[in-house]
């Protein structure tokens, strides 16, 4: 091989090696309910630094986390949304896969809505009854647990209307089911003992029935996608129905749909915002910092999501449906972001 051809080989490898150990574009997976938030700061990034807009993909809070977590290598994300905090498993599955350096950043509040078309009534309801729709077993009149039979909300309880029961809902791989479960039917059937009693009598056998929340599959509750809109969609299309999803996609369609009262209270930015709507949550993202010296974007895009201007007090995602963590508690996340301080399994199981 002569002198010339020998050099440009070398540069032929250097660019191959750079092309494939660094890219401009930042890769995100996660949450359909962070989704419309971090589409909204990529958007920005692209507008505003010479950056292109980067990609974020709907996956789900538990899909993205899969993805997240299958390596450090630049095929796999850079930033993962969720609509609930990391879980151990997923932090231990990072772990083994060598994604071992994680920070967590928090946006702020969201509240779960239970919404319906706005053509219908207005529509009340309490947790317990909530929970009560849609779980796979229900107490019967002797106290035991028989599969539901509710087809209608007045076979629950009188005070509701004879109306059908369907509910359109998130799938399992959702950080919104997560925290339905958690919120609605383990915080119900914890107090119930008809469930707890039976895992009291045999712990190892009836383990489900501690934190119990298995849905019911008979058609009543549907999952729909990672998609908050087709949700939105059906709707539209079937009055009986209600659905369960992001605050944000509430906002978004105010002129089709409106929200029911849980437990007496309205889903509204304050009522989420003091905890006094009880179906409300923190949202997240997480930064695989292995990638930022590699991707050079992710430090510019964090840095303006954490900016006031995007999720302080009459920032930009505050107009769809974001709403601001207290001012103290926002500027301690943005400092701990900023350090890119590590998430560690202790803190995440205390926080389970």
């Amino acid at each position: 091989m002569t002198m010339k051809k020998t050099t440009l080989a070398i540069i032929a490898s250097a660019a191959l090696t750079v092309s494939l150990s660094a890219r401009d574009q930042i890769k995100m997976v996660g949450s359909s309910t962070v989704y419309p938030f971090a589409s909204a700061v990529a958007e920005e990034l692209g507008a505003t630094t010479k950056y292109p807009t980067p990609v974020v993909e709907s996956t789900g809070s538990g899909g993205g986390m899969k993805l997240f977590c299958a390596g450090v290598d630049l095929n796999t994300p850079d930033i993962t949304n969720a609509s609930r905090r990391m879980k151990p498993k997923e932090f231990q599955l990072c772990e083994k896969n060598g994604v071992t350096d994680i920070t967590e950043a928090v946006i702020g509040f969201d509240g779960i809505a239970f919404a319906q078309s706005k053509s219908n009534n207005p529509f009340s309801i309490t947790k317990k009854q909530l929970a009560l729709a849609v779980a796979a077993e229900v107490p019967d009149k002797n106290g035991n647990l028989i599969a539901n039979p509710y087809k209608k909300w007045s076979d629950i309880d009188a005070s509701l209307p004879n109306r059908e029961i369907i509910i359109y809902g998130p799938p399992k791989s959702s950080g919104t089911r997560d925290a339905f479960e958690e919120m609605v039917m383990q915080a119900t059937f914890k107090k119930m003992k008809e469930y707890t009693s039976l895992y009291e009598k045999d712990k190892e056998a009836n383990k489900g029935y501690k934190k119990y929340s298995k849905v019911r599959q008979d058609g009543v509750y549907v999952p729909s996608g990672e998609n908050d809109n087709i949700i939105v969609q059906k709707l539209n299309k079937n009055k009986d129905a209600f659905g369960i999803f992001g605050y944000s996609f509430l906002v978004e369609n105010e002129d089709k749909l409106i929200g029911a009262k849980v437990d007496g209270v309205m889903p509204t930015p304050e009522a989420i915002a003091s905890h006094k709507y009880p179906i409300a949550r923190s949202l997240f993202f997480y930064i695989k910092n292995a990638h930022e010296k590699e991707v050079p974007a992710i430090k510019d895009y964090v840095k303006l999501f954490m900016d006031e201007m995007m999720i302080g007090k009459g920032g930009i995602l505050t107009e769809i449906g974001l709403i601001p963590l207290p001012d103290e508690t926002r500027k301690a996340i943005r400092e701990s972001v900023a350090k890119r301080e590590k998430v560690t399994l202790e803190a995440l199981k205390a926080s389970h």
